[in-house]
């Protein structure tokens, strides 16, 4: 007798229960991987990943102070549950090596971030500077992973000699070597035309200068102011600096103010120093000596003679005098202050001498006489 029909499980139940071993079996039997191995000198690069599936990749990086070999792996893989084999790919390495300002790395080597104990970069020289050879221009990554001192292996170019400014100065305030500059100035009296400085710069493989040698051109004044009833003399076609007009006032005009000015330069323009002066005529007239009309004083009562008077004598009595000062003309104009008074003393004391010898000539015929 056969069993019953109702404990036989149904045909479409089967692959369901298969379904359901397969999912409940161990990670291990999924393909899955565990976690990625140790690489020396380097860490994983996960994120928030806690599960490795079949064919799944693993990057490394290198730790600080290491750098990835060139040409090796960094990287592994998850097959048939297994990590593949990966070699040690982080190394000790100097630095990018050092930047100088007058050289740079070698195209050959500027690509290169790896550089082991021992290696050896080449530099050239930058535009602007020369080679020079008695000194290396090499840099080896020492032991300690340092990059050795550089020499000074490039040199700057040198400008050429500037010459010197007519009417002026150059400046240098340390040298002509690429990258520095001179500045130009111009004599007082001389205006500056062009640059006021340049710079020793870059031309194809050369330096040179950036500007040429500028100009310093003379200042003029202008015409010099003219004057009323004056001139100056000798004048002059232009004036420049520190040149001077002197004036002169026409007869019968007094010269007012100092009789010259000078050219001056104010902000690269000519100036005169000061105003002209002025000419003025004279409050009184003139009269041009050797011109001047004589004049007669008229005195009442007496009579001018020029010619000195004749002295006489007589008998007279002692009292009597017969010598009388006569009034005398001075040409107006040509008598000195005081010329009157000096006229009536000396009348004076030749009238006293007179009338003492007649008193003696008395005396002198009675004691005779008697």
């Amino acid at each position: 007798m056969g069993l019953p029909r109702a404990l036989t499980p149904p045909p479409p139940l089967l692959p369901l229960l298969l379904l359901l071993l397969l999912l409940l079996r161990p990670p291990a039997a999924r393909g899955n991987c565990t976690f990625p191995p140790v690489v020396p000198n380097a860490q994983p690069i996960l994120g928030d990943r806690d599960s490795f599936p079949e064919n799944i990749t693993v990057t490394y990086k290198c730790n600080e102070g290491f750098v990835k070999v060139p040409g090796k792996s960094d990287s592994v893989i998850c097959l048939d549950s297994k990590w593949s084999q990966v070699a040690e790919f982080c190394n000790r390495s100097c630095d990018v090596p050092t930047r100088l300002l007058f050289a740079t790395l070698k195209k050959s080597f500027s690509q290169q971030n790896y550089f082991p104990e021992g290696s050896v970069v080449e530099y050239e020289c930058r535009p602007g500077y020369r080679r020079d050879y008695s000194l290396s221009e090499k840099l080896t990554c020492l032991k300690n992973f340092k990059w050795s001192k550089p020499d000074e292996f490039c040199k700057k170019k040198s400008c050429p000699n500037p010459g010197d400014l007519r009417h002026g100065h150059v400046t240098i305030p340390n040298d002509i070597l690429f990258g520095s500059s001179i500045s130009f100035s111009c004599n007082v009296g001389y205006r500056l035309v062009g640059a006021i400085s340049s710079y020793c710069v870059l031309a194809d493989n050369s330096v040179e200068w950036s500007d040429p040698l500028p100009e310093c051109q003379e200042i003029f004044c202008p015409d010099p102011p003219e004057i009323s009833n004056g001139l100056i003399y000798d004048p002059q076609k232009t004036y420049v600096y520190q040149q001077s007009v002197k004036y002169k006032c026409t007869i019968g005009f007094t010269l007012i103010g100092e009789n010259s000015i000078y050219c001056t330069v104010k902000d690269d323009q000519g100036e005169w120093s000061g105003p002209p002066p002025e000419c003025r005529g004279s409050q009184t007239s003139t009269v041009t000596p050797g011109f001047q009309k004589s004049t007669t004083a008229n005195v009442p009562g007496t009579k001018a003679t020029s010619a000195p008077q004749k002295t006489t004598t007589a008998h007279v009595p002692a009292k009597q005098s017969s010598a009388v000062p006569r009034a005398t003309s001075t040409p107006k104009g040509r008598g000195t202050p005081g010329s009157g008074a000096s006229t009536i003393t000396t009348g004076l004391v030749a009238g006293t001498v007179i009338v003492i010898l007649i008193i003696i000539k008395i005396f002198w015929h009675y004691g005779k006489s008697g």
